[in-house]
């Protein structure tokens, strides 16, 4: 064979295996996007929310309809992470407003909520919880915005405590987790 037949056939060989890629590159797309779609439906159905953008916001940053509860204690963590870090006694605080919200162990939601308490969350995702709430309390009397607001706000401030003054010469709550304190609490505002 001499060297134009073998260019030519080497040329016709890379040119299928671009196309094969191609093909199993646009299938494997197809496929991420079906599932992404899948996530966001399931969440939907899961949350009651219909907003789109909000939808998508939350599939990008991972919530699934299993982990949704995790969701409704950003505030919880937070708080805890607003000196820049997580002491055990916040995070012993974060977990028992879990389990006061009815997050038991081995659930994917508690389990999620654990890699919070030990790996700082992205910020998009206290901006996705305001967009959450905001939707949530659409639907709400000012009445029901309240009481949600005192619950999720009180474990919050119990997390702020945990880590406490010292024999009560010092502010139990830092200004640093009053700021986030009334960063979540604007939420809730209608």
């Amino acid at each position: 064979m001499d060297d134009d037949s073998q260019q030519e056939l080497d040329d016709r060989g890379r040119a299928l295996e671009r196309a094969f890629f191609r093909k199993e590159g646009e299938k494997l797309r197809a496929e991420i996007v079906a599932e992404h779609d899948e996530v966001k439906d399931a969440l939907e159905s899961a949350s009651g929310l219909s907003d789109a953008a909000l939808l998508e916001r939350l599939a990008s940053l991972g919530i699934r309809a299993e982990t949704l509860a995790a969701l409704t204690l950003i505030p919880l963590v937070e708080v805890a992470w607003a000196d820049g870090e997580m002491d055990a006694r916040e995070r012993a605080a974060v977990l028992r407003g879990a389990a006061s919200s009815g997050l038991e162990p081995g659930t994917p939601s508690y389990g999620l909520l654990d890699i919070w308490t030990r790996d700082r969350p992205a910020p998009e995702l206290l901006d996705s919880w305001h967009s959450y709430i905001r939707s949530l309390c659409a639907g709400l009397t000012p009445e029901q915005r309240r009481h949600l607001a005192d619950k999720i706000l009180g474990r919050a401030r119990a997390v702020a405590e945990a880590a406490g003054g010292f024999l009560g010469l010092v502010a139990r709550v830092s200004p640093e987790e009053e700021a986030v304190l009334q960063e979540l609490e604007s939420a809730f505002a209608p």
